[in-house]
């Protein structure tokens, strides 16, 4: 599973809907351009949360990883070791613990680092970025995209306003 794909980009574009969404009123002329926007980012910040929780992403998207770090172990016979996304918050960090030697610690932690989806693999449980907050990022990026696309058709209308022959 990428992260790209699965997670990140139902996020970006309901944060470019809703920039499109928000710009395509708050440029107007006799809008009260603040409060639109306002509840565009709002709107963005909201349906990025439901994405990662209430719609089940995030359950999706550790259970797809872990699954495929399970698999990785079981090729290179190591049933003892177990590898789980960091909770707590959830982030993309891979935390490894079982029965390794000194050779099998750092090697096992570089491969699994390779796993589609994985920012990092390590046997501490030290904390990255969270999921949620990748994900805010990523829609409130998508808000900006669409914002910027919303104020192209805005000078486009207004431009092609002036030409009434």
């Amino acid at each position: 599973m990428n992260a790209l794909w699965s997670y990140f980009w139902p996020a970006l574009g309901s944060g470019i809907a809703a920039g499109v969404i928000a710009g395509a009123f708050g440029f107007r002329r006799d809008a009260r351009r603040s409060l639109v926007l306002a509840l565009g980012l709002a709107a963005t910040i909201l349906l990025a949360a439901l994405w990662h929780g209430p719609v089940g992403a995030a359950d999706r998207f550790s259970a797809s990883v872990e699954r495929t770090a399970r698999a990785a172990l079981d090729h290179y016979e190591m049933s003892k070791v177990t590898a789980v996304l960091h909770r707590g918050p959830l982030t993309r960090q891979l935390v490894l613990s079982g029965p390794a030697d000194d050779f099998q610690r750092p090697e096992l932690a570089r491969l699994l680092s390779q796993v589609p989806g994985v920012s990092r693999a390590s046997w501490s449980r030290s904390a990255g970025i969270p999921l949620l907050a990748e994900g805010l990022g990523v829609s409130l990026l998508g808000f900006l995209v669409g914002l910027l696309l919303a104020y192209l058709v805005e000078l486009r209308r207004r431009y092609n306003a002036q030409w009434n022959w």
